[in-house]
């Protein structure tokens, strides 16, 4: 039989999980930034039209892909994170319900981050190389190299979960 302290422990480490959801509170105040900084963009775009080169169309069309990819990958922090580390969502019935959520867990994010920060990472990359002429080439090396570590970091958290997986459904067929 558990003692008094050792439940009051428990309960306690369990409630903690709640320290989390100002976090995510905060996360979802940084999205209205980013649409801020989206509309601000736009607008500084369509108010240029006409006047800016295609490069600079390109830049700033880039730049606003950027912003929506961000955005992209707080909604699966905010989302995924709450309902893996936090509280279910209850929303089982709802019609927008994400397709992911019904099978995320944290090995399942990791991979979907990973995936958006190489998208991010793509999209710097390709405003650098668009922008290569006005680019020091020791940033443009870096951010190659940056841009690679990301990858080989994804396959080797793609692959350490696969090994898991494949590691629970050996362990499974034991029983």
């Amino acid at each position: 039989m558990k003692s008094s302290v050792e439940s009051f422990i428990e309960k306690t480490v369990f409630w903690s999980r709640w320290l989390q959801a100002p976090l995510y509170l905060g996360l979802i105040l940084a999205q209205g930034v980013y649409v801020y900084q989206f509309g601000h963009e736009l607008a500084y775009l369509i108010t240029r039209a006409g006047t800016l080169s295609e490069t600079d169309v390109m830049l700033i069309v880039l730049g606003l892909i950027d912003v929506v990819m961000i955005a992209n990958l707080l909604i699966m922090v905010i989302i995924g994170g709450y309902e893996t580390f936090v509280s279910r969502l209850n929303l089982d019935q709802h019609p927008d319900q994400p397709e992911w959520l019904s099978h995320v867990n944290a090995g399942v994010l990791k991979i979907k981050l990973s995936t958006a920060i190489i998208s991010i990472s793509s999209i710097h990359l390709l405003k650098t190389f668009i922008n290569a002429n006005n680019t020091p080439w020791h940033t443009i090396k870096a951010q190659v190299i940056i841009h690679l570590v990301f990858i080989v970091s994804a396959i080797a958290m793609a692959y350490t979960d696969k090994l898991m997986h494949q590691a629970a459904a050996l362990a499974k067929s034991h029983h």
